[in-house]
Order: structure tokens, then C-alpha cells, then sequence
């Protein structure tokens, strides 16, 4: 067997001593002896018995290892024109000193902070203070609106908030402080204190109870590391588009960082000493993992970029920062691949920059087309590595393990489980299906380290989630299939899988085939509500520059390819996608306009007025 395989053999044979093994990347207190608790299954729990601070090993550690003048964070900001590199000498003092400045306000181990922030180095320094003292974090999207921020207040009940005063985008200043006073007259919980980061471009009106980063920081004396449970939360992060008390998913300690820390040596390759930019926010699960605490924990350089990458001011924007700060794996969603596409579609701006550091690209956050694979591929001249993974589990659940073994790759799948992930594909009675047969994608129990284990003060409300629908399985919501060689192929929530008379049809498998057209630059296929076929499928396409194709000729090619029985009869084009901030596309919330629905317009969308121009042609009206 190769090493993928003997490593995934071995982690679900001998799951106790695979992830032992695995924890001895991580500096503890108290090392483990009890790897895993099941005493409360289908609830479980990491080295219930060990101890360790997730600061230290994402800082101290590599101090005292004499690597304290590496740099660990650069923070490129072209929409302020800020470019600012941190040691871990440098990052561990401001984060000790913040980390003073939170206790002196009342903040003690256990204690919850919502942090709400640009794309600034301050948040990763709150971020990490927080765990420097054993507190809990709970970082929500910066801009997010008011509604959804006393959602998250309400449920995570936070001691003090930390927030900019702004945030910055290319053509317009956020001020959050409209946002922020709304949520707290929204929310019934009232937090002690707020710790406002003034930034010159938009100021905060400090209130009675609000105090300057600046004069919190002051004077502080810095404080040392507090040892925590391994079992003891790290941070709350909540998940979006839930109705009701949002979901707030639990990250622990000790599992957490033994997960991050392996996945980043087994799965992207990355090593000390190595830049990884993860072009991500950290108000999202990708941003917590893959920009500040798994690099950190490698004894890696981090990149934070403020700003969007793709489109502004030009496409490329990405290529100026790999070749800048010596990038070595990139990791973005496949819909900043896309957008590069369309506006540079022959990769000519790739000519005027040295990505010669640059070894892998990792794309995820949706589903990759095979046309954005290749054409990313041909591109770069390096491995383009899909793999798939949620809020809920904080770490790849599918990929090409790069660091275990260079596998080929498969255009439209994420390859194979990594090691720890009982990963199937089952039926609605939970029974295996066979390979080629599109089912329900489960993994077995107990997820590895790093996973949530609970949700926030809710286990009653995890189990019935997650964990009911098929015993002994934790269900992922997405569904797809395994080949015959064993590549998983997740083709999209179970929801957008579409009955048209009596057949299951996957809107994933026509998007695959719309977007192979070279005219189309990205494309979105949902089901709608019709009299006699109970559903079927809607088509929406966005073309590349100076492209044109007939809408036709595009059903033509989902019929030749798919057959009839996909049913597809309409594809328009329009001039844009609505999406969400994180990038994914509002299907369900086109669906509801199309099915006639008063469908709400999602806070977080990216822009507003593409959802306005699109109503009349999901509504019926040709474009």
C-alpha cells in the first residue's frame, strides 16, 4: 500500500493510537493519556484528561525554539496601502499585552468575546489573547448585520466586545458602529465593556462603557499562558443561513490543535518556514483555521489580506502577492478562480509576475468545476488540489494528502477521505450504496480531533442535527458518490438534489456540464417548483468577457451529456450571480424567488443589486 493508504488504514483500524501518535506534534502541560472519551457517545471527547494553552504552541513555543525573528504574520492591505510584517517575537508580545488588557477588564478563563473586525492584524491578536487566558472567541464576520450580530450576542453571551470602527473595501468605508449599537439594542444580553480598534478612516463615537484599543494597551503589563482542559472550548463560531437560535459550533482545545497542526504537514504539505495565504476572512471557519491557528501552530507565515483579490483592482492581484511575499500553498474558493477566468481568461497577467515559490494551489468553500480545475492547472504549472470540509469539522474531510503522497487527481472530486474520516455514501436506510450510485454522504463516529463535539449549550440540539438521521454516523447534508476507484465526488447539499418525476437528478452534475462551455464563466443550476414534474431544473449563466453563446445550444449540451431525463429547458444569461460575502452562490434564496416565495434578502449577500436584476428573469421574463 502507499503511504495514504497505510495511513488511512491505520487511523481507522487503530483510531487510539493513530491520533496519540499525532499529538505528540503538540506542546501540552499535562500530555494525554486517555485519548478518547466515549462514555457519553454519540458525544465525544479528545484527551479528556491532558492539558495545554493553544497560544503557546501557536506562539511561545516557537519563541523559545530560537525562530522568535521568523516572520509569522504579514498584513497586506492595498485598500489602506499598509504593508506590515510580525515575528513571533513581535506577535507574542502584542498578544500578551492584549491578552493583559482583556483580564484587566474582567475577562477570565471561560469567559466568552465576541470579536468584530476588518481584516486587520488586531483581530488576529484578539483572537489569540483570548486563548492566551483561556478565554472563549467568537469572531462574526465584520459588516455582518445587526440582526444576525444580537443573534450571536444573545447566544454566546460575551463579557466584552472588540471591534474596528470600520472596515475597508476598494470602493467604500463600513462604519460598524451603526451595525454594532443596533445589535445591542436588539440583544437582551449586554456585554461589560467594548474595546474599539479607532481606525483613521472612519472614527468610532466612543460611548460610557467603550474603550480605546490604544489606551487599553497602555502601560499593560503582558501575562503569560493559562493552561486550559484540552476539552475546554477555544471559540464559538456560528454557522450561517439557520432560522431561530443560530447553531454556535464548538472548537476544543487540545483536539483542535493536534487536527490543525497533522493537516497541515498531511494534507497541505506546509512546513516551518513556509507562507501559506489562505485569501479567506477571519470571520469564517477557513480564516480561523488556515489563517491564524494552523499556520501559527507550523511555525508557518500566515498572509491577512484586507481587501478583494479578484476584480479589484485587477485581476491580478492575487499573482502580486504570491510573488511579493514568496507564497509556497495558496488555498481559495474555486468562485476567485473563476472570476480571475473570466477577466483574464488566457492568464496573461500571470507573465509579468515570479511565482516560482508557489507548490500547490488548494481550492474549496464549494464545488470545483472541472473547467476552473484545468484551466488553474494549465495555468500555474502546479497540483490544484480540490478538497471539501465544513464549519462543523474545522479541517479537510476529503482531499489530495499532498504531504502523505502526491496522488493524481480527479477533475470534480476532492479525492479521498484523509486519515480519520470514516467517510460513506449511503442510501435513505443508511446502507452503503455502490460505487457510482449518488447517496447521502455520512461519516462514521467518532469524528477525529477537531471536529465540533457539541454545539454551544445545546447537545440535545447536536445529536438531533447531526447525529439522528443515521445512527452512528455524523450526517454531512451534502450528497455524492464514490467511483470504482474510490474518489469521492460531492456534487451538493442534499436539498439541491432535485425529484423530476420520480428521478433524482443532481443540479451539481448540470452545473459541471454548463460550466465546460468556454463561453461560461460560472453558472448555477437550482430546482423550481413545476405542476406536473413536482420540480425542474433552472439554469443561470454568467459569460466570460467579450463572450457570447445561444442559451440553446447550452440545453443542447446538458441533454447530449446527461440525457434527456435531466429535464433542463431553460438556461438564461445574466450579467451576475448573487452570492454571500464568503463567496457561495444563494441558490435557495433564487429558488424561493422563482418558486414565487417572499424570500428575504440575506444580509450578508454581496450585492444587493444583482439579487434586484435577476427577480424579473427567475420570475419568468426573458432577459
Amino acid at each position: 500500500m502507499g503511504d495514504y493508504r497505510q495511513a488511512y488504514e491505520r487511523s481507522m483500524r487503530d483510531p487510539i493510537g493513530f491520533w496519540r501518535d499525532a499529538a505528540e506534534a503538540i506542546d501540552w502541560v499535562r500530555a494525554p493519556e486517555r485519548i478518547l472519551d466515549d462514555s457519553a457517545a454519540p458525544i465525544y471527547r479528545w484527551y479528556p484528561d491532558a492539558e495545554l494553552n493553544t497560544c503557546f504552541n501557536a506562539l511561545d513555543r516557537h519563541v523559545e525554539a530560537g525562530r522568535g525573528e521568523q516572520p509569522a504574520l504579514i498584513h497586506d492591505s492595498p485598500v489602506t496601502g499598509v504593508l506590515r510584517s510580525y515575528t513571533y517575537r513581535e506577535l507574542r508580545d502584542e498578544v500578551a499585552v492584549f491578552a493583559g488588557a482583556l483580564r484587566n477588564l474582567g475577562v477570565e478563563r471561560g469567559d466568552r468575546v465576541v470579536i468584530y473586525m476588518a481584516m486587520v492584524p488586531e483581530a488576529v491578536v484578539a483572537m489569540l489573547a483570548c486563548a492566551r487566558i483561556g478565554a472563549v472567541h467568537s469572531v462574526v464576520f465584520g459588516g455582518f448585520g445587526a440582526k444576525e450580530l444580537a443573534a450571536r450576542i444573545d447566544d454566546a453571551r460575551p463579557t466584552v466586545i472588540v471591534a474596528s470602527s470600520c472596515g475597508i473595501e476598494p470602493a467604500r468605508v463600513v462604519p460598524y458602529q451603526p451595525m454594532l449599537d443596533a445589535a445591542l439594542d436588539l440583544a437582551a444580553h449586554r456585554p461589560s465593556r467594548r474595546i474599539i480598534l479607532q481606525r483613521p478612516q472612519h472614527p468610532f463615537a466612543l460611548g460610557a462603557s467603550d474603550v480605546d484599543w490604544a489606551d487599553a494597551v497602555r502601560d499593560q503589563a503582558p501575562v503569560d499562558c493559562v493552561p486550559v482542559a484540552a476539552t475546554d472550548p477555544l471559540y464559538l463560531l456560528y454557522t450561517s443561513g439557520t432560522t431561530g437560535r443560530p447553531k454556535g459550533v464548538v472548537r476544543d482545545n487540545g483536539g483542535h490543535a493536534v487536527a490543525l497542526r497533522y493537516s497541515m504537514k498531511a494534507v497541505f504539505a506546509a512546513g516551518p518556514g513556509d507562507v501559506f495565504w489562505a485569501a479567506s476572512d477571519v470571520g469564517w471557519v477557513v480564516g480561523h483555521s488556515y489563517i491564524v491557528y494552523a499556520p501559527l501552530l507550523t511555525g508557518a507565515t500566515t498572509v491577512l489580506y484586507e481587501g478583494k483579490p479578484v476584480g479589484t483592482p485587477d485581476a491580478s492581484a492575487f499573482w502580486r502577492v504570491v510573488a511579493q511575499h514568496g507564497v509556497t500553498v495558496m488555498f481559495t474558493a474555486p468562485t476567485a478562480i473563476r472570476a480571475i477566468k473570466k477577466e483574464d481568461p488566457e492568464g496573461t497577467l500571470l507573465g509579468g509576475y515570479d511565482l516560482s515559490t508557489l507548490k500547490c494551489l488548494f481550492l474549496a468553500g464549494e464545488r470545483l468545476d472541472p473547467e476552473t480545475y484545468a484551466w488553474a492547472g494549465a495555468r500555474l504549472g502546479v497540483p490544484v488540489i480540490d478538497n471539501w470540509w465544513q464549519t462543523e469539522t474545522g479541517w479537510p474531510i476529503a482531499a489530495g494528502p499532498r504531504g502523505l503522497e502526491e496522488l493524481p487527481t480527479r477533475a470534480g472530486s476532492p479525492s479521498f477521505p484523509v486519515p480519520g474520516y470514516r467517510v460513506r455514501v449511503v442510501d435513505g436506510s443508511g446502507e452503503d450504496v455502490p460505487a457510482g450510485a449518488d447517496g447521502a454522504i455520512v461519516i462514521g463516529l467518532p469524528l477525529p480531533p477537531g471536529c465540533l463535539p457539541t454545539l454551544w449549550g445545546d447537545d440535545e440540539r447536536y445529536v438531533a442535527s447531526y447525529l439522528s438521521a443515521f445512527p452512528g454516523n455524523y450526517l454531512t447534508g451534502d450528497g455524492g458518490r464514490f467511483d470504482a476507484d474510490g474518489y469521492l465526488y460531492v456534487m451538493g447539499r442534499t436539498d439541491d438534489v432535485i425529484n423530476v418525476a420520480g428521478h433524482r437528478l443532481s443540479t451539481g452534475a448540470m452545473e459541471e456540464v454548463l460550466a465546460s462551455h468556454p463561453a461560461v464563466a460560472e453558472c448555477a443550476v437550482f430546482g423550481v417548483h413545476d405542476d406536473l414534474k413536482g420540480q425542474v431544473p433552472r439554469g443561470l449563466v454568467v459569460l466570460k468577457a467579450g463572450a457570447t453563446v445561444d442559451p440553446a445550444d447550452l440545453v443542447a449540451l446538458v441533454r447530449e451529456q446527461i440525457g434527456a431525463v435531466a429535464a433542463l429547458r431553460r438556461v438564461d444569461v445574466v450579467a451576475g450571480l448573487p452570492k454571500t460575502r464568503s463567496g457561495k452562490i444563494l441558490r435557495g434564496t433564487m429558488r424561493g424567488i422563482a418558486d414565487g416565495r417572499d424570500q428575504p434578502v440575506p444580509s450578508t449577500i454581496e450585492d444587493p443589486a444583482v439579487l434586484d436584476a435577476l427577480t424579473p428573469v427567475l420570475r419568468g421574463d426573458r432577459v
